[in-house]
């Protein structure tokens, strides 16, 4: 009898398996930039909110008694101005400004993660792939069973997809505890902070648009991801001189010698289109210039509401802007693919 001990087959992994964990090892590799920056960027913005909030009501117990507003005919202190009396006399309108600015605050105070993701995605996707050939690193995962395409690619859908995610949930975060800090000091000053936050804001409706965002900004910052990891896996040295300079002196050119002339459009076309769209476009809300409008009127907080939601949101996905954008990012992905293959050690 044949003693060799017999093993069951194994099953070679599932490519959405491989490509799984190749997203976690860019997350474990880059999770201060991704998860850590963002939630620093939030707590430092609600310590302000709290050191304001305190310095505010040092300075109101500081005014003279003398003063006074007039509410409805009375003559009201302001050290005892009372919020929810003030929200009860407001009418229909009025309230629905008032919810308009609370949400407008919401995206505000949400908005400080997604300042730190424009820094986190360029930074990163500018030394995606340089820094493996910088330390050698690309030789050990060059030595695994990982095609170039899907390195690349998990480096891409970790800069659009995975930082704003998290971007989206540090965000979030922010905002909920900015909304505990208002709500104290409304409740300090005899107001109802579930009835003005939650009643008159929207805070859930916030939240989807800002979930509902993250496709977009994954198609506009296509440019700007494509161009900095193409120069990542071009560059033998000082990524970023060569992925600033290059576009830069290629606007200036453009404008010294009036080339866009030739094509009836003006140098400020170039700058805005191809040397914005290359370095600025991981910005998040960039995309308003081709956002459509024509819907909006009004004034004041009703006019900003209205630039918040998703028609808007999702108006440039109708722009050729996008969708041009969008091939430009791709095809500059595909040369980085391409170059990694050759350029192993820099």
């Amino acid at each position: 009898m044949d003693a060799t001990p017999r093993y069951p087959a194994v099953a070679a992994p599932h490519p959405t398996h491989t490509f799984r964990m190749l997203l976690k090892r860019e997350f474990w590799e880059h999770k201060g930039g991704f998860l850590w920056a963002p939630l620093i960027a939030g707590a430092i913005f609600l310590l302000f909110n709290l050191m304001a909030g305190g310095v505010g009501e040092m300075m109101l117990n500081k005014v003279d008694p003398s003063k006074t507003v007039q509410i409805d005919g009375q003559e009201v202190r302001i050290d005892m101005v009372n919020i929810g009396m003030l929200i009860d006399k407001l009418d229909a309108k009025d309230l629905v400004d008032v919810g308009n600015v609370v949400n407008i605050s919401l995206f505000a105070s949400a908005s400080w993660a997604f300042i730190v993701l424009a820094f986190v995605v360029f930074f990163y996707c500018l030394g995606s792939l340089y820094d493996e050939r910088k330390d050698r690193s690309v030789l050990f995962w060059k030595s695994l069973p990982v095609s170039d395409t899907q390195t690349v690619l998990s480096k891409v859908a970790s800069a659009v997809l995975v930082a704003p995610a998290l971007a989206v949930a540090a965000g979030v975060a922010t905002m909920f505890g900015f909304m505990l800090v208002c709500g104290f000091f409304i409740m300090v000053h005899g107001g109802n902070p579930f009835t003005i936050l939650f009643g008159l804001g929207d805070p859930l409706t916030v939240i989807g648009h800002l979930i509902a965002a993250i496709p977009v900004y994954a198609l506009w910052a296509l440019p700007t991801a494509g161009w900095l990891m193409l120069c990542s896996a071009w560059a033998k040295s000082k990524p970023f001189l060569w992925a600033i300079m290059i576009p830069v002196f290629a606007g200036i050119f453009v404008t010294w010698f009036d080339v866009m002339n030739l094509f009836n459009l003006e140098s400020t076309w170039f700058w805005q289109h191809i040397v914005g769209r290359a370095l600025l476009s991981a910005v998040p809300g960039t995309w308003v210039d081709a956002a459509d409008f024509g819907h909006i009127h009004g004034d004041g907080p009703e006019v900003l509401q209205q630039v918040i939601n998703l028609k808007t949101l999702y108006s440039p996905l109708l722009s050729p802007q996008l969708w041009i954008g969008a091939a430009a990012g791709a095809a500059m992905i595909y040369g980085a693919i391409r170059l990694r293959r050759w350029r192993d050690d820099g």
